[in-house]
C-alpha cells in the first residue's frame, strides 16, 4: 500500500529456521541430531566445531571422552570433547558440551549442558538449559524449564523450581520500555563472552566477601547467583517458551481451544450463502470449497461498490478514488480490471 517492495526467496531443500526462544532453540537442536540439517549435522566438521562420531541410535560421541562402563547414555544424544561420565549416571536426549564432569548416579534428561560443566553425584537434570562453567554440587535438582546462567553454583540438594532464571547478576529493579532495550542492543552489539565471565569471577568474590550469608537460602549451601522473578502474569506464559515439553493441562486446554473454534467456523459457513439465503448443512458441505474461493472476490466487489457509490455521492477526485481503491489491493490480485473500468467510468471522453 505505502510502495513497499518485499523480496522472497523460497526455500526447496534447504533447512531454514527462527530462534527466538528456548522452545525454538530445543527443536531446531533436535532437528540437528535428527539430521534434518545435513550436512550441518554434530559428525562433519564445519564452523570449527570437533567432528563426532556417529553410533547407533543417533548418539554422537567425541574422542577422549571418558566413560564408566555402568553409566548409560541413550538415543539422540551428544557427548563433547573430553567429558567425563561417572558410574550409574543416565543420558538420553541430551547435548553435553566439551569439557564436562558428570559425578555418579546423576540423570540427566532433554537438557542442554554446555562446555565445563561440573555436575556432582546424584543430580537431577530434566529438560533444562545449562550455561559454561555452571557448578552443580551433590545431589541438586533441576525442575523443567530451568535456565543457569554462565558460572552459576547450584548448593547441595538445592531444588531450583520450575521455569527459573538463575543468574550470578541481580535482577534489575527498573525495566526499560522496549525502545531503550533495542537502542542499547543496536548500540552495543554482542556481549562477549570474556566480558561475562569477568562480571561472574567479580560476582563470585563480592558474594563470598560480602553477602554470602543473605545469598545461601537462595540456592542452598555453597550456592553463588540470583534467581529472578518472573514478572506478573509471566507464569502463566512460561510453558510456551520453555524447553520442557507442555504440561498436559496446557494441552487440554489447547485441544478445547482448537475444538471450539472448529465449531465457530462451521456455524458460520452455515449462516448465510452470498445471496442472503440460508443454507442447510447438506449444501454447505458441498459448496464449502467453491464459497471459499468466492468469499474473497464477493467482498472485494462489495468494498469496490462501497466505495464507487460514495465517490459519486460525495464527487470524489478519480485520483483519489484510484487510490483508494489500491488500498483494497492487499487481499486480491485482479483488481487491476476493475481499477481500469473504474477510471474509464469517471474520465467524461469514454
Amino acid at each position: 500500500i505505502m510502495g513497499y517492495k518485499i523480496f522472497t526467496h523460497e526455500i526447496h531443500s534447504s533447512y531454514a529456521a527462527r530462534i527466538d526462544n528456548y522452545r525454538s532453540y530445543d527443536i531446531v537442536s533436535k532437528d540437528i541430531i535428527q539430521r534434518w540439517t545435513y550436512p550441518y549435522v554434530p559428525d562433519v566438521k564445519f564452523c570449527g566445531n570437533r567432528a563426532t562420531k556417529l553410533e547407533r541410535r543417533g548418539m554422537y560421541r567425541a574422542l577422549e571422552i571418558e566413560q564408566s562402563r555402568s553409566a548409560q547414555v541413550g538415543s539422540f544424544t551428544v557427548i563433547g570433547y573430553g567429558t567425563k561420565i561417572g558410574s550409574n549416571s543416565k543420558i538420553s536426549d541430551s547435548v553435553i558440551g566439551e569439557g564436562c564432569t558428570i559425578g555418579s548416579n546423576v540423570l540427566i534428561e532433554g537438557s542442554y549442558i554446555w562446555d565445563n560443566v561440573i555436575i556432582e553425584d546424584g543430580c537431577e537434570l530434566r529438560h533444562v538449559i545449562v550455561c559454561d562453567g555452571v557448578i552443580m554440587k551433590a545431589g541438586a535438582v533441576l525442575k523443567p524449564g530451568v535456565v543457569l546462567s554462565f558460572k552459576v553454583v547450584i548448593g547441595e540438594r538445592f531444588v531450583v523450581p520450575a521455569h527459573s532464571k538463575v543468574s550470578l547478576l541481580q535482577q534489575p529493579t527498573v525495566h526499560d520500555s522496549d525502545e531503550e532495550l533495542e537502542y542499547a542492543d543496536n548500540s552495543s552489539g554482542t556481549v562477549e563472552f570474556s566480558s561475562i565471565q569477568g562480571t561472574a569471577d567479580q560476582s563470585n568474590g563480592e558474594m563470598t566477601s560480602e553477602s554470602s550469608e543473605a545469598h545461601k537460602p537462595k540456592l542452598g549451601t555453597g550456592g553463588v547467583g540470583y534467581i529472578w522473578s518472573i514478572c506478573e502474569g509471566g507464569q502463566e506464559e512460561e510453558w510456551r517458551h520453555s524447553v520442557a515439553p507442555i504440561p498436559e493441562d496446557k494441552l487440554t486446554e489447547l485441544s478445547e481451544a482448537m475444538d471450539d473454534d472448529q465449531e465457530l467456523v462451521t456455524q458460520d459457513r452455515t449462516a448465510l450463502s452470498t445471496s442472503g439465503e440460508l443454507i442447510s448443512d447438506s449444501n454447505a458441505s458441498e459448496g464449502d470449497d467453491n464459497e471459499d474461493s468466492k468469499d474473497d472476490s464477493v467482498y472485494f466487489e462489495k468494498e469496490v461498490e462501497a466505495t464507487f457509490l460514495r465517490a459519486v455521492e460525495e464527487n470524489v477526485k478519480v485520483d483519489h478514488v484510484i487510490l483508494e481503491v489500491n488500498s483494497l489491493r492487499g487481499s486480491l490480485d485482479f483488481t487491476c480490471s476493475l481499477l481500469m473500468r473504474l477510471e474509464g467510468f469517471f474520465l467524461p471522453n469514454c
